[in-house]
């Protein structure tokens, strides 16, 4: 079978795959996975943030979001705090603890990183406006009531 051959979704959980394997086991001595250094990256970036800000983010649901706080929680790597725009809510931040694994992950993760950028070379900018053109797409799609796509 050729590439071209290959759906183009296909191709995308095919390279999904193999990133998780190559960011999971780069960031295992940091005793984090792709999936947490994302989300602690994100946590860096933000001075807090909601789950459901953050369910957004992931485009997952709020319970794989509330599983991941408890075990951020549990680690001394996240703290809650009220939520000043909504009383029912609360927001979450990195405590200090959160921060320096995060940076731990990140010296592993920046050789990667790097590698990846060099091997893509000047296409990487093509790569990367491409993917973000496919998140809009899939969100969409994603965003689409039910039955609607038929």
């Amino acid at each position: 079978m050729r590439d071209e051959d290959v759906d183009v979704t296909f191709m995308v959980w095919l390279t999904s795959r193999a990133t998780t394997d190559l960011v999971d086991s780069v960031l295992a001595p940091a005793g984090l996975d792709g999936d947490e250094f994302a989300i602690y990256s994100v946590l860096t970036a933000a001075p807090s943030i909601t789950p459901t800000e953050l369910a957004r983010w992931m485009a997952a649901p709020p319970t794989t979001v509330s599983s991941y706080v408890k075990r951020f929680e549990a680690r001394g790597h996240v703290e809650r705090e009220p939520n000043p725009d909504d009383g029912r809510s609360y927001r979450i931040k990195l405590t200090p603890a959160g921060r320096r694994a995060h940076r731990a992950a990140a010296k592993l993760f920046i050789p990667m990183r790097t590698r990846v950028e060099e091997g893509l070379g000047p296409r990487g900018s093509e790569v990367r406006e491409a993917l973000l053109t496919l998140r809009s797409v899939l969100d969409e799609i994603r965003h689409t009531p039910p039955g609607a796509l038929e």
